[in-house]
């Protein structure tokens, strides 16, 4: 048997480097390998002994060779190690790397105490037993699990009891449940004539017909909404009225408590997607605490915590309405994850998800402040981490999407969110990208393209 050479001394030099220190030791592995200095079959030093060499997080280290991996730098042999991969001309480097911008998540903070933060209630989950693993749960939710959802909501809607919280399998989950409980195939529901496209996918679906509604600067038009409740007659309007995806609008108070006032006169029950909730320091009041009578409230965890999770709070207007959600939550799948959601309130409760939303928060700044300075045309928000940019007369969006594909840019366009063909605009997610050092490059390269007219960066031959 051959004998395995001893792990290298390398050290990677990260001076200079900015970003997540993940990120600086995965671009220190690539550039040692282009210059040289790391051979192909290299063992590097392992991820303990390098932690210490480093003196930073074990974890760190992890996903700093998690990335390398991805990158095609490295391999991970079971019981040998880590090598260097010999075939390196696939490897590319971090300027030539795809910045993908058509996702809207999260951005990812580089602060290695939180996330040892976040780990430690991961393992202090599953270290209560194996119970959480082994057993069915109500498909509502553990008690304890809904009254954390009521905690986390609480600054959004004082005074919610847990009877009236419903722990769903997503956002996507809790509008399934909640159109369920509302519509029939065949009947029509309102939107605004934007939408998230997971609304679009879910109405298709279950055969609902969708009756766009238009929006202005200041998202949904009350007056509109009120002349499609007369011409439409909808069984319920669906909308995100705070941080709307995908043009950031945000509706003020008293066009808010104008549509609430439209609905009750008309009889329109209102289904309240508060993803990005959250987010603002300075939140409007929901549309769920100026009318709970007639609003079905969805609060989800995927833009303010982790896309993983896949949790969300459904609240409905009394208990006994909840009774029912429970019963298409065991319908649709049985119930949430058990495990997610006491990550979930175990967070909440010891307070490392107010330390990760206030994370999220720094760091969308951040990235906020490069998209202005490159993208002075784009509208958004305080504390939002996507972006809206209708484009100029001399391009579509599904051209400029196409070229930007050409140079590694992902976008998504307009015709995503809409009923029918979509605006000349795009939609910017500021926290896909890994850092803001890729952001900024993404970004460059969109500004680049719209100062030039599309015929003269075009391939067509």
């Amino acid at each position: 048997m051959p004998k395995q050479p001893h792990a290298t001394s390398w050290t990677p030099l990260l001076k200079g480097r900015d970003g997540p220190v993940y990120l600086a030791i995965a671009d220190a592995i690539a550039s040692d390998v282009e210059e040289g200095r790391l051979l192909p079959g290299t063992l590097l030093p392992a991820q303990r002994a390098l932690a210490e060499m480093l003196d930073i997080d074990f974890t760190t280290v992890t996903r700093a060779y998690a990335e390398a991996r991805k990158r095609g730098l490295v391999e991970g042999r079971v019981g040998h190690g880590t090598y260097v991969l010999r075939q390196q001309k696939q490897a590319l480097p971090s300027s030539a790397r795809p910045v993908d911008v058509s996702m809207n998540l999260p951005p990812r903070f580089d602060d290695e105490a939180l996330d040892a933060r976040m780990q430690a209630g991961i393992a202090a989950v599953s270290a209560e037993g194996l119970d959480l693993f082994l057993t069915y749960q109500d498909p509502a939710g553990a008690l304890s699990d809904r009254e954390a959802g009521a905690q986390w909501l609480a600054s959004r809607l004082p005074d919610l009891s847990a009877d009236r919280v419903t722990v769903c399998p997503g956002t996507q989950g809790a509008m399934a449940v909640t159109l369920s409980l509302l519509a029939q195939r065949g009947d029509t529901i309102c939107t605004e004539s934007l939408i998230y496209p997971g609304m679009l996918a879910l109405a298709a679906h279950m055969g609902v017909t969708i009756a766009p509604v238009a929006m202005d600067a200041d998202g949904l038009v009350p007056d509109r909404f009120e002349a499609a409740c007369i011409e439409k007659k909808p069984r319920l309007l669906y909308c995100t009225p705070t941080l709307h995806n995908p043009t950031t609008a945000t509706i003020p108070l008293a066009r808010r408590k104008r549509i609430v006032e439209i609905a009750r006169h008309h009889g329109v029950r209102i289904v309240e997607d508060d993803a990005y909730g959250a987010l603002p320091r300075a939140a409007i009041a929901p549309l769920a605490a100026l009318a709970p009578e007639i609003v079905y409230y969805i609060g989800g965890l995927s833009k303010c915590l982790s896309p993983a999770l896949r949790i969300a709070y459904l609240v409905t207007p009394d208990n006994r309405i909840a009774a029912r959600a429970a019963s298409a939550v065991r319908a649709f799948s049985g119930m949430a994850s058990p495990l997610t959601a006491a990550i979930a309130t175990r967070w909440i409760g010891d307070g490392t998800a107010d330390a990760v939303l206030d994370a999220i928060r720094t760091e969308t700044a951040r990235r906020q402040a490069i998209a202005m300075q490159l993208l002075p045309g784009a509208v958004t928000k305080p504390d939002c981490f996507h972006a809206w940019l209708e484009l100029p007369d001399s391009w579509t969006a599904a051209a400029l999407a196409s070229r930007a594909r050409l140079e590694g840019i992902g976008l998504v366009t307009g015709d995503a969110f809409a009923i029918g063909r979509g605006p000349e605009a795009i939609r910017i997610g500021l926290g896909s990208p890994p850092s803001a050092n890729a952001l900024s490059r993404g970004l460059e390269i969109v500004a680049d393209l719209l100062e030039r007219p599309p015929g003269s960066s075009s391939t067509v031959v």
